[in-house]
């Protein structure tokens, strides 16, 4: 018991310190490329929080297992390093007895990163999709950044401008090439702003400037002066905005079985499996010799982990490729796991049962 609680309070330690540590390297990675965004004017500078708490749960699944198959790792190594494992293996306990206390500590773990990847996750991408359509319907004008040429939501009309006032809603000296199947127009002014009206149709309204129209392959060309002019802003429903295969739950992706929703289904699950299977692999893959280096059994580790997210990688590309059935993509990587786990168990008990026997050959040859 003594063991057993000192084990579960440096997991949590551990896998908090693992936790808040990448969850930090994460987010600023990030921010970083949100305020890229922001500032070329790919989204408005007041979505960066929000969309920002959205990536936050795109992160977690991930981010907990392996911090879950890390603090593990840790704690058992420096328990080999600082010979604890010696008593615990001299009271007669055997490398499957970390298996329970173990299990104890992942599988509460597996059923947040369950819920996270089939629930959570999906809907927080859904609603990062619907914020950046909203904010970018929202404010044509307010996604442009002085000094930069942005283009429309559609597609067909280019804007620039040299400087905003200082609630960001007026915009000055602006440009805007409007082009249209049967003309392009070229329209100058010194302010503008946007409008909404009551039944929700946006307007770019611009005062006091100069319009151009051309029409293709004529020489005619049309030239007006205006006190103000506006032009409608074509918004899409977010009812048809384009769904998403990460934004779907995963009882929507079962019920329509294509090879790309299975294949999403793939990853969610194994990614929930992957949790408990690490957290079991760390137990043989933390044994570290007290007179040798401290990191080989990390670089094992850490090579482990990659190959069993590369071995999911393949196995959902080949279920969306149609080369394997949906069933066998989705046990395949965690049976070879499965197959690892065993033989590291066997190989790490056999060699402690080696090294004894070593040990006792030695004593004996000494005392003749």
């Amino acid at each position: 018991m003594i063991f057993a609680r000192a084990m579960r309070r440096e997991f949590v330690q551990n896998a908090v310190a693992i936790s808040v540590a990448l969850l930090v390297i994460l987010l600023t990675t990030f921010l970083v490329r949100l305020l890229n965004e922001a500032t070329i004017g790919k989204v408005s500078a007041a979505a960066v929080g929000p969309l920002l708490g959205f990536a936050i749960f795109n992160f977690l699944p991930i981010l907990l297992s392996l911090a879950c198959f890390m603090a593990i790792l840790l704690t058992l190594s420096r328990w080999y390093r600082d010979s604890e494992m010696t008593v615990w293996f001299s009271a007669g306990q055997a490398l499957t007895a970390w298996i329970r206390p173990v299990l104890v500590f992942a599988i509460p773990v597996m059923l947040v990163v369950g819920a996270l990847t089939q629930e959570l996750v999906p809907w927080a991408h859904g609603e990062s999709l619907k914020y950046r359509k909203q904010v970018s319907d929202k404010n044509e004008l307010g996604l442009v950044r002085p000094g930069v040429f942005r283009e429309s939501t559609d597609g067909r009309r280019i804007f620039f401008i040299e400087s905003t006032d200082k609630s960001g809603e007026t915009v000055q000296n602006i440009f805007v090439s409007d082009n249209q199947p049967d003309k392009l127009g070229i329209t100058v002014a010194e302010r503008g702003r946007q409008e909404i009206h009551d039944n929700g149709d946006r307007f770019i309204v611009l005062e006091k400037g100069h319009r151009y129209e051309l029409k293709p392959n004529s020489p005619e060309l049309r030239e007006m002066d205006y006190a103000q002019y506006g032009f409608r802003v074509e918004t899409s429903s977010a009812d048809n905005s384009i769904r998403h295969q990460d934004s779907t739950p995963t009882r929507e992706l079962l019920m329509n079985p294509t090879r790309e929703s299975l294949g999403d289904v793939v990853t969610r699950v194994g990614t929930t499996i992957m949790v408990v299977m690490l957290a079991l692999l760390a137990i043989p893959l933390a044994y570290v010799n007290p007179r040798a280096g401290r990191s080989a059994n990390m670089i094992l580790a850490l090579l482990v982990y990659f190959v069993y997210i590369n071995l999911m990688t393949i196995s959902r590309a080949w279920v969306i490729q149609g080369r394997v059935p949906f069933a066998l993509g989705l046990v395949v990587p965690h049976l070879i796991m499965l197959s690892v786990l065993i033989w590291g168990f066997y190989y790490r008990m056999t060699a402690s049962t080696r090294g004894s026997r070593r040990r006792v050959l030695k004593t004996r040859k000494a005392g003749a």
